[in-house]
């Protein structure tokens, strides 16, 4: 029996994918992750995934994955019900519920109302646990969430009836192949950029665990400005479970990358640095770097922190290059810098306006100090953090 074959019948139009018994024991090692309040809608979520994104990958295109990635989902787990998958161009957005009810189809607002999360489809998906397996038994797309939907402010939710859900699964697939044109989803809500005192403030509120619903305890554009931010969501989550800072630049060369950065893909790295006038390799000194691979447009680069100057003069450099030995990156590329609340500085830009070998920034920081690193074209799941330095 393989992992995305129905194994019950229910209505003829309904898929039922069964729960792979690696994703049971997966998720089982996984149950520390989250605050206690929120760890079963966490396991639901990931039980869907892990019967869902099979299917996906044998019905449309292997390459569907997760978005972000999948390190960044135990932050959104904590925090919003649902799951967001790119299909190609296309982004599914999963919504698991243990409700057998079909009437209708509840979104929480986050995935509706916040321009970077929305989705083209949401998928209505029954979560079975005990019985192991999961019936996806509707979907639509934004546009008929924001038209035809019933939004609830007491839960932030968006509600579909059942009389405008399609239910037959299997037009999902050939809506995909052959109705591109389509208009699937409709203009978002403007949420403001959060002042960083501000978010500070609603991250030490809201870092609570006591408080069980942090989605529920702020006006929505204050809490939209705050978890659309992935540098503020993460850092939320973490306070919710009481972690020590992850992400001190400083810590990482001293002590190591903590296990929540590795699982992003940093890691230390050793560069052969010439000492000014050495006369032997035997002079030359190794200094230690922070590296993280990226993946864009089909090609790998490697982003690098560099520490320049002494401990007491200490500035920073932010290097990309090309993965390749002896490759270039190509002209329109950009690396940008930007302050923890994303606004702009002096030369905090590099842009490639023909193919050079490298981009590079330095900046001065003051201890406590942090930046968020960007870089156009948009590399794979890119989801903002903070690094403090």
């Amino acid at each position: 029996m393989t992992t995305n074959t129905p194994i019950l019948s229910f209505a003829s139009t309904d898929l039922i994918l069964e729960i792979p018994t690696t994703v049971k024991h997966q998720v089982e090692l996984h149950s520390q992750s989250f605050a206690d309040s929120t760890s079963y809608q966490a396991y639901l979520n990931e039980l869907c995934l892990g019967a869902v994104l099979p299917w996906l990958q044998e019905d449309f295109t292997p390459q569907a994955k997760v978005w972000p990635d999948a390190a960044a989902l135990p932050s959104f787990w904590e925090l919003v019900n649902g799951t967001a998958m790119t299909v190609d161009a296309t982004r599914f957005i999963l919504v698991p519920s243990e409700n057998i009810d079909s009437s209708e189809l509840r979104v929480p607002q986050e995935w509706v109302d916040l321009p970077s999360w929305a989705g083209d489809y949401y998928l209505a998906v029954q979560v079975e646990p005990d019985a192991g397996y999961v019936r996806v038994w509707g979907y639509c797309t934004h546009a008929q969430l924001k038209t035809k939907g019933d939004y609830y402010p007491g839960d932030r939710t968006y509600a579909l009836n059942e009389v405008d859900i399609i239910t037959d699964i299997n037009i999902l697939n050939v809506a995909q192949e052959f109705c591109a044109d389509e208009v699937k989803q409709l203009t978002t809500v403007d949420i403001p950029i959060l002042p960083q005192i501000q978010a500070e403030n609603l991250i030490t509120r809201l870092g609570n665990p006591e408080i069980i619903t942090p989605r529920l305890a702020v006006p929505f554009p204050l809490w939209g400005g705050l978890i659309a931010h992935g540098g503020w969501r993460q850092r939320l989550y973490e306070q919710r479970l009481g972690l020590p800072e992850q992400r001190s630049v400083v810590q990482w060369l001293q002590s190591g990358v903590t296990q929540i950065a590795t699982a992003i893909g940093w890691g230390k790295l050793n560069l052969q640095l010439s000492a000014a006038g050495a006369r032997s390799v035997e002079e030359r000194k190794p200094q230690v770097s922070l590296s993280r691979q990226l993946a864009i447009a089909g090609q790998l680069y490697e982003l690098l922190i560099i520490p320049q100057g002494q401990a007491d003069t200490r500035h920073w450099r932010f290097e990309l290059r090309n993965a390749t030995i002896g490759a270039a990156i190509p002209g329109g590329f950009k690396l940008r810098l930007l302050t923890e609340d994303l606004q702009p500085f002096p030369n905090n830009e590099d842009i490639a306006t023909t193919a050079v070998e490298k981009l590079y920034i330095e900046v001065a920081l003051e201890p406590g100090e942090s930046i968020v690193w960007e870089v156009e074209p948009l590399p794979d799941n890119y989801d903002r953090e903070i690094l403090k330095f």
